[in-house]
């Protein structure tokens, strides 16, 4: 049965043997408000939904269900300190082409509604002060993720969004009256509630209840598989350079079942040396872009790495003969032309790969040799022998499809009511805070249209797809 009464906004528990029945009431007798929104995950996208959809609807009754911590990939990302979004890029057509699954769609009203100008705004209104670092990455100045945390929870608190961990939503279905009956877990007790709730908004992430909760309510799933991963290589010397550097290089991605031509398999950025392979930026883009065909590869493949990418292979040759000429009885590991701007380590072993002795003088290189160093230099091969994890930033392509959901509301296609936000859907973005601008974006749209269809009097009778022109009027 379910139960009613007038009273605050606080849980009423009625246990029948091993489930327990959870209904909800409001704060005031003359006006009250029997309706609950539901958000199934408390990450960014689903704390930052349930704040918006409260504001707008302070009657409506709001829980948040995460089964671990609340907020938990904001607090590690970007290395403990928040990449919040990213700085450069506010014009939505730009923004969009850094989402290897999405840019066809964000691209167009998505990022209008709410984009990183309107992110950084509403944390400055919050009392967070951020910086734009010169990559476009954005940061509380603090450099403390807890900074964004604590900002978050406490307004979400001060709304009367009712949180709750430990917990997971294990099953959601449709009873007569239309409205959703879910099945919650505790996850530390042997203890089942069953609730009663007129919206649903899935904000889970990549994690399987997310999908399992879609696909009981009738949509497909994408397969999901890693994006935003470094490079396992194989190569015997490269672990001397553990540690090394290079603040710009071009690497090119070719795999042998990839026949068409994919610009995005060649990106330009950082690159980092690591005991196990490469990373840094150029990687995480390249992993990104290419997260299924290297799924379909068994993450095998050949990389190829210009250190010097602002030198053509000719200037790079002319510098290299130019060199030997002018400091010909130098030892050849001792020195090398300064505009290359390389690390003395990654030197080294490119003289070792050339099977030279780097104690000779530069006088007794022969032309050959100096040519075929040229050559590594600009297209250094690498043999990608697996991936490994970027645990801060882990990030997954796949999910429930884009075509089955409407950006303008964040509503299902396939059911009344039902809301999707974040990285449980098919999109995910490069490295830079673009994954968590996906969560901002799609959470306030989920939760301006739940909170503004809770508010309004002919709610019941409105679906997503009715309200879409009233949303685009806010």
């Amino acid at each position: 049965m379910w139960l009613s009464k007038t009273s605050c906004f606080l849980p009423f528990i009625f246990r029948r043997s091993s489930c327990s029945f959870r209904v909800f009431c409001t704060a005031s007798a003359n006006q009250r408000s029997d309706q609950l929104l539901l958000v199934v995950g408390g990450g960014a996208a689903g704390v930052y939904a349930s704040i918006h959809a409260k504001s707008l609807a302070p009657m409506l009754n709001v829980m948040v269900i995460e089964k671990g911590k609340l907020l938990s990939k904001v607090k590690i990302s970007g290395g403990g300190r928040c990449n919040v979004t990213n700085g450069h890029f506010f014009e939505p057509l730009r923004l969009a082409e850094n989402y290897p699954r999405g840019y066809r769609e964000l691209k167009w009203s998505f990022f209008d509604v709410h984009g990183p100008q309107d992110t950084m705004n509403w944390f400055s209104n919050h009392g967070i002060q951020l910086k734009t670092e010169d990559d476009g990455r954005v940061f509380p100045v603090t450099d403390n993720s807890a900074s964004i945390v604590d900002c978050l929870l406490n307004e979400a608190r001060r709304l009367g969004v009712l949180l709750q961990t430990g917990k997971s939503v294990t099953n959601v279905s449709i009873i007569d009256d239309g409205q959703f009956f879910v099945k919650v877990e505790k996850r530390t007790a042997n203890l089942v509630e069953k609730i009663k709730a007129n919206y649903v908004l899935v904000c889970t992430g990549s994690s399987q209840q997310g999908y399992s909760i879609a696909a009981q309510l009738g949509h497909s799933i994408i397969d999901p598989m890693p994006s935003l991963f470094t490079f396992k290589i194989s190569h015997e010397s490269l672990p001397s350079l553990s540690g090394v550097s290079f603040p710009k290089v071009r690497a090119k991605l070719k795999l042998d079942h990839v026949k068409r031509n994919i610009p995005e398999l060649t990106q330009v950025g950082p690159l980092l040396v690591t005991h196990w392979g490469l990373s840094g930026p150029v990687i995480l883009r390249l992993s990104a872009w290419g997260a299924r065909e290297l799924f379909h590869s068994n993450y095998r493949g050949m990389l190829y790495v210009d250190f010097i990418p602002d030198i053509n292979i000719e200037e790079v040759k002319k510098a290299l003969f130019h060199h030997r000429d002018q400091l010909a009885k130098n030892k050849l590991n001792n020195s090398f032309p300064l505009q290359f701007s390389l690390p003395k380590r990654f030197w080294r072993l490119l003289v070792s790969e050339e099977g030279l002795d780097g104690d000779v003088p530069w006088a007794t290189v022969s032309n050959s040799n100096l040519n075929s160093i040229a050559l590594l230099l600009k297209q250094f091969p690498f043999k990608v022998a697996g991936k490994g994890q970027f645990k801060d930033e882990f990030v997954t392509a796949g999910g429930v499809p884009l075509s089955e959901i409407s950006l303008n509301t964040m509503g299902s296609k396939k059911c009344r009511n039902l809301f999707f936000a974040g990285e449980v859907l098919n999109v995910d973005g490069i490295t830079g805070g673009f994954n968590f601008q996906n969560a901002w974006t799609g959470g306030y749209i989920a939760g301006t249209t739940i909170g503004t269809l809770a508010s309004s009097s002919q709610s019941e009778q409105s679906s997503p797809d009715q309200f879409k022109f009233q949303f685009e009027k806010i």
